[in-house]
């Protein structure tokens, strides 16, 4: 199997390479190859080129790739993939398909690639109302395909032909090889087009079956606007699928989930949810609304709303937000909770341990059952270096209180409100450190007065 995916997609006006834009979680390029692999092929082969080194680290390690340095058109491209081959056999099938066709399903590439004995080889076509800018496939009197004309070589005559070329093929690799190696770039683009094949083959009686695919199925993305379309189709086939499965959403046109995410049946999703990467809901779990989620955990019967995850675990029964931001490193064990405008890194909150409101943890652990106060931090960084703070089990840790770390507080121990720890509290101690509270009469007054004075002298 040949991918051709070395175009750099000019319309997409971006720094990626056109095949490495994602799609519902999955760059387009691996969408193609997911469909591709119920052939099993012996031998897959992506053609890179504009961006290679990105589009390499897309693919799995078992697939191979051909660089085409110079972009000499289609047919180049396909001869580039098909020399990439190890070992082919003349009566051996190689199919051929293009990196930027995200929509491709498992069913039309097996109905493509199922060629009979005897049979040379199948393209795939599809119609459209306007056919501007495809290739229009053109038919004898019997109705057998014996050529591809591309929309610029089009005559006037060709132009009205609505069935057109989607690109995609099925070819004996020994026809194959004659039919490439017979291409010529006389043509308006100077270009070798991969669609010459159908009518070199066909002048010498070899003709290609048609395989009808959808609009939907064989459409190519090239611009931002058709990018987007794209993921609203797949985000709806994802949805759809999960709540078949037995997720619940209020509102599945607001929800977006990756294809890589995994939501187990009876979880409850919400509008403006986005789920993504690697990101798990479990069952009975309560999401958005409002959730930004990325390869994060979310245990059974935990609730999440207003909130931001990033690789964080959040476990059974927990309770996160309105307005938490939860940041790499983050574990809440059974029936914790961070409240509102809480934010945390690199810290474990451990069974139904709680931070209500208004709280930074970072580079800590915190013990079970314990609360912390509205103001609370941990003083985590000394300007050069991160430190942990060690807050045990039941303790009570007082609003406004600064955690200076290294710093460890004991189990059962409290800090008052306002002080500031800079040494280890023991367990079951009440750590307090304030200044005296000072009062001074009449301060009002004789500040006043001073004030008086001095615009007077003005």
């Amino acid at each position: 199997m040949v991918i051709l995916a070395a175009g750099q997609g000019k319309r997409m006006m971006s720094h990626l390479p056109k095949v490495a834009h994602p799609v519902a979680g999955r760059a387009m390029v691996q969408w193609v190859l997911r469909a591709a692999s119920i052939l099993d092929s012996a031998t897959t082969v992506v053609v890179v080129g504009h961006g290679a080194d990105h589009v390499r680290d897309l693919l799995p390690g078992d697939v191979l790739t051909a660089l085409q340095i110079e972009q000499l058109g289609t047919g180049h491209a396909a001869t580039v993939g098909f020399d990439a081959i190890p070992m082919v056999a003349d009566d051996d099938t190689v199919v051929i398909l293009y990196g930027d066709t995200p929509h491709l399903t498992a069913r039309l590439v097996a109905d493509l690639a199922d060629l009979r004995s005897g049979e040379v080889g199948r393209l795939v076509t599809t119609r459209f109302d306007d056919p501007a800018g495809y290739g229009r496939v053109l038919r004898d009197s019997d109705g057998r395909v014996v050529g591809v004309v591309e929309d610029r070589d089009c005559t006037d005559e060709q132009r009205s032909i609505t069935e057109v070329n989607a690109g995609l093929y099925a070819v004996r690799a020994g026809r194959l090889k004659h039919a490439l190696s017979n291409l010529s770039d006389n043509n308006h683009q100077s270009e070798y087009y991969l669609t010459d094949i159908v009518g070199i083959l066909s002048g010498e009686g070899d003709t290609l079956s048609a395989v009808e695919g959808s609009q939907e199925e064989v459409s190519g993305i090239n611009s931002q606007d058709q990018l987007s379309v794209a993921q609203r189709h797949l985000r709806s086939g994802i949805n759809q699928k999960l709540m078949e499965s037995g997720v619940w959403m209020l509102d599945p046109d607001r929800t977006y989930i990756e294809d890589t995410v995994v939501v187990e049946p009876g979880a409850h999703i919400f509008p403006g949810v986005h789920l993504m990467g690697t990101t798990t809901v479990g069952s009975g779990a309560r999401v958005g609304p409002d959730v930004y989620a990325v390869d994060s955990s979310i245990a059974s019967g935990a609730t999440v709303w207003y909130s931001v995850l990033r690789q964080a675990v959040v476990g059974e029964d927990c309770e996160v937000g309105p307005f938490a931001s939860l940041r790499p490193g983050t574990v809440l064990e059974k029936g914790a909770k961070l409240g509102t405008f809480v934010e945390t890194k690199n810290t474990t909150m451990g069974e139904k341990a709680k931070a209500n409101h208004l709280a930074y943890l970072g580079d800590a652990t915190v013990g079970a059952r314990t609360n912390i106060g509205a103001g609370a931090i941990t003083v985590n960084y000394d300007g050069h270096d991160k430190h942990h703070t060690e807050i045990g089990d039941d303790v009570f840790i007082g609003s406004d209180t600064m955690l200076v770390a290294p710093v460890t507080v004991g189990n059962g121990a409290m800090t008052g409100a306002g002080s500031v720890i800079t040494k280890n509290v023991s367990a079951g101690s009440l750590a307090v450190e304030r200044s005296e509270q000072v009062e001074i009469p009449g301060y009002s007054e004789r500040r006043k007065a001073r004030r008086a004075a001095l615009n007077t002298e003005d």
